[in-house]
């Protein structure tokens, strides 16, 4: 590896270092007795150690297990009683909130947090230094020399699911096949649109799939990767000035974000270096997406995956304003189906639950719940409850979670298709549509609004604007103006969340 680099605030590393400093981990890590197939649990922002923490588990034949580090101690000590994990990997100042969560199995290697983590997050010197009593990342690493290459395969990440319907479930994948291991490889790479000498920002959380998946295509690419604590939208356009990158991966979120940034802010910075901008994790509402095209250019590319099945569809710039809406057509040996509630497979224009086939993704077991996994499968594809519709060109659009779909008096309301029409008022900065209980209708929809500064909204104009673009059925009944949202930093809002009050009082009056 030549020529690459990985930074974090002052902190810069080339590539052929970070490669010897994660031999070094995956020395340590053998050493202290994780084996082919073992668990190594990352609890980290963004930060340099966590890529040291992927490539060492990888080339050990060991699973990476990231933990959103939101996380409290139940949480956290959940996944690392479910998921086995015998090593934490994790940032001082979590540590020290989470401590008495760890089980005695697990041995813990502390990472000081960085002081560009702690500027953002206002972290105080004494809980971002080591924690007496536990090895320090640097000291510990230090000790091992680098590991022997004996490549041996590659087991990735087990992610744990976001836990819409129960707890999270650890999605654990089988080894790449020694057959497909190159085009894998070079599969992601193209997905991404990679190549040598990209230059990216990790903007989003390393702890969710994708993101990290991105960053070490992008390390594997001999790419140059900037760490960036915690999205910020001008700090992001500044980046792209400032180190000329080519490439980003973003979700919705973000790009409202963008989006809303003063006209004089979007105009001071020089973003002609970008070449391939990918999004995906959420939906999009068409409005932001057709925005973000007329400013960045056609550069702009969405896919659909899902944690189970990697990516399964991709659609460039010019194939969305043809198609608005899509999230592109099944790629490179990918199927896509939708099936009726029955199991009958639906034609084109026909609204289902979307499966998908794996392709050479490696198959997926869930971790402790191997029977779950014939649950989500039919025909030899799998779905992840979405609900969509194919058109006669193979090009896949997205209407709903199955989970999240409100039916009222029989009558399906995606809340999906609700929100890309709140989005669009002007004084409207995140929303979310999800279903209350009704007496009369079984359910109803309901919105959850956070507004743009200094702006006031009433329900009556509020009403009178969806009115105007939507069926009366659709309108939310119950709008609840909040702060802020429950949304997590991949863009996904937890709408289990916002439901949870309406529901436990139903229970309650009945």
């Amino acid at each position: 590896m030549v020529g690459g680099l990985i930074q974090s605030g002052g902190r810069r590393l080339a590539l052929d270092d970070l490669r010897e400093r994660s031999l070094r981990v995956a020395s340590g890590l053998t050493s202290v007795g994780v084996k082919d197939g073992g668990i190594v649990a990352i609890l980290l922002r963004n930060d340099i150690p966590f890529i040291e923490s992927l490539l060492a588990a990888s080339s050990i034949g060991a699973y990476s297990v990231p933990i959103n580090w939101h996380y409290k101690t139940d949480e956290v000590n959940y996944i690392l009683t479910d998921s086995q994990a015998t090593h934490l990997v994790v940032h001082s100042d979590l540590l020290r909130g989470i401590g008495e969560g760890i089980p005695k199995s697990v041995t813990v290697l502390c990472v000081p947090t960085p002081p560009e983590v702690c500027e953002v997050y206002g972290i105080p010197p004494d809980r971002a230094a080591p924690v007496e009593g536990y090895p320090e990342w640097e000291a510990w690493m230090k000790q091992y020399p680098p590991s022997p290459e004996r490549p041996r395969p590659p087991r990735g990440s087990m992610i744990y699911t976001s836990g819409t319907t129960g707890l999270p479930k650890g999605v654990k994948k089988e080894p790449v096949s020694s057959e497909n291991r190159e085009a894998y490889a070079d599969l992601r790479a193209q997905w991404f649109g990679h190549r040598p000498g990209m230059r990216t920002a990790m903007i989003g959380p390393m702890y969710h799939s994708v993101q990290a998946t991105y960053a070490i295509a992008a390390v594997r690419a001999n790419g140059s990767v900037f760490l960036l604590p915690r999205f910020d939208a001008e700090d992001v356009l500044r980046l792209v000035d400032s180190q000329k990158l080519t490439h980003l991966h973003l979700v919705p979120t973000m790009m409202n974000r963008l989006l809303h940034l003063p006209n004089a802010v979007r105009q001071k910075y020089d973003l002609s270096s970008l070449e391939f901008v990918i999004h995906g994790a959420a939906p999009c509402p068409p409005e932001t997406k057709r925005q973000m095209i007329e400013w960045w250019g056609p550069i702009i590319y969405e896919y659909y995956g899902t944690t189970e099945a990697g990516m399964v569809c991709r659609s460039s710039s010019e194939e969305w304003l043809l198609r608005e809406g899509t999230v592109g057509k099944a790629w490179s040996g990918r199927t896509v189906r939708i099936y009726d509630q029955s199991g009958n497979r639906l034609p084109p224009n026909t609204e289902g639950e979307v499966y998908m086939n794996l392709g050479i993704v490696p198959n997926f077991t869930y971790h402790n719940a191997e029977h779950k996994r014939a649950e989500v499968e039919r025909d030899g594809l799998v779905t992840n409850g979405d609900i969509g519709y194919l058109d006669e060109e193979g090009y896949l659009f997205l209407c709903d979670r199955k989970h999240d779909l409100v039916i009222s008096g029989g009558v399906n309301i995606y809340p999906t298709e609700v929100e890309a029409v709140l989005s669009t008022h002007p004084a409207v900065l995140d929303c979310a549509v999800f279903g209350i209980p009704d007496d009369e209708f079984g359910e109803v929809p309901a919105a959850a609004l956070q507004l743009r500064d200094r702006q006031v909204l009433s329900v009556p104009d509020l009403s009178v604007f969806l009115g105007a673009r939507l069926a009366k059925f659709k309108i939310p009944r119950r709008f609840d103006i909040r702060d802020s949202l429950p949304r997590d930093e991949s863009g996904k809002i937890f709408k289990r969340v916002l439901r949870a009050p309406y529901w436990a009082d139903a229970r309650r009056r009945f």
